[in-house]
């Protein structure tokens, strides 16, 4: 068994990264990672620290807003300062679990980019480039994705939209007009921002260092949490009623198996943006692999990181 090292994971205080880490901070001790948490500073993350540390596990809470790239760089430095210190073990898997789908998108984060594609998308590439030569192999990467980037059945029966790509420029450019453009619109822009998140999982592959593997974790349909929190209270209220449904996926439920995907044996053979739905690796649609979209994305991706690092 590999040493477990060090876990660095993004929107450690609810739901679905909530239980990945308390599933984390429980294992016995030999196989108990160190644990960086990296969200919003405050109470939450106070509180999650404070349970990890209960359960036996060395914590670091590192603040950081990711919808602002600034302070993601920071986060960034100060995870490298800790590992270099040796005050935590070596790196050895990062998870991109943070995410929102803002209810308008006109709304821009701080760097001025659509904020659903800003959070889910760009802030974990800005974390990931910033840290890729900090990893110690074998490592891994573990993207949050979601299916919702193709419409199945189930997605189209509850007029779920799948995503309509664009350059990644335009898809990182803020809606524009005085009227807001609905839910459709911020539907949209969430499975745009997850398609992406899978062509970079291919692409972040072929520029990894040998021992570091990308993945993509799916964790199931999860109604009723905090993410679409942004929504009209009625989608919230209908979504908190079907969260309630048997057998409908749950944070109690997968967090502890995006825990496993990060640490367990049985995963440390995923590379390529691997796309596991729970505990079990599937095929992604033929949409989600396309060569000159992923080299495309990447660039894009620079270009739009720098210039956000050129904002003061």
């Amino acid at each position: 068994m590999t040493e477990p090292g060090t876990v660095l994971i993004t929107g450690p205080t609810r739901n679905l990264g909530r239980h990945a880490v308390l599933a984390m901070a429980g294992r016995p001790e030999e196989r108990r990672p160190d644990l960086l948490l990296v969200g919003r500073a405050g109470r939450d993350l106070t509180a999650i620290a404070d349970e990890a540390r209960a359960l036996g596990a060395h914590v670091h809470e590192i603040g950081c807003d990711l919808a602002k790239l600034a302070d993601v760089r920071a986060a960034a430095a100060t995870a490298r300062g800790l590992l270099a210190d040796g005050v935590v073990r070596p790196l050895r898997a990062l998870v991109a679990n943070a995410g929102t789908m803002s209810a308008d998108t006109r709304q821009a984060s701080p760097d001025g980019y659509e904020l659903t594609f800003a959070v889910n998308y760009l802030a974990h590439a800005q974390l990931i480039g910033d840290l890729l030569d900090s990893f110690t192999a074998p490592a891994r990467v573990v993207l949050v994705g979601s299916n919702t980037y193709h419409a199945n059945f189930w997605r189209k029966l509850l007029h779920v939209p799948p995503a309509e790509w664009a350059d990644p420029v335009s898809l990182a450019r803020p809606a524009a007009g005085e009227e807001a453009p609905g839910m459709t619109a911020s539907g949209v822009a969430y499975s745009n921002a997850k398609l992406a998140i899978l062509y970079y999982a291919h692409e972040l592959q072929r520029r990894a260092a040998a021992g570091i593997g990308v993945a993509v974790f799916e964790p199931g349909w999860m109604p009723g949490t905090a993410l679409g929190r942004g929504a009209p209270a009625g989608l919230q209220a209908i979504s908190r009623a079907l969260g309630r449904i048997p057998g409908v996926s749950t944070p109690q439920g997968s967090g502890p198996l995006l825990a496993a995907l990060a640490l367990d044996d049985r995963w440390a053979h995923l590379r390529d943006g691997a796309f596991v739905i729970k505990t079990k690796q599937v095929e992604a649609r033929p949409v989600a692999h396309d060569r000159n979209r992923e080299q495309r994305l990447w660039e894009a991706t620079t270009e739009l990181l720098a210039r956000a690092a050129t904002l003061r």
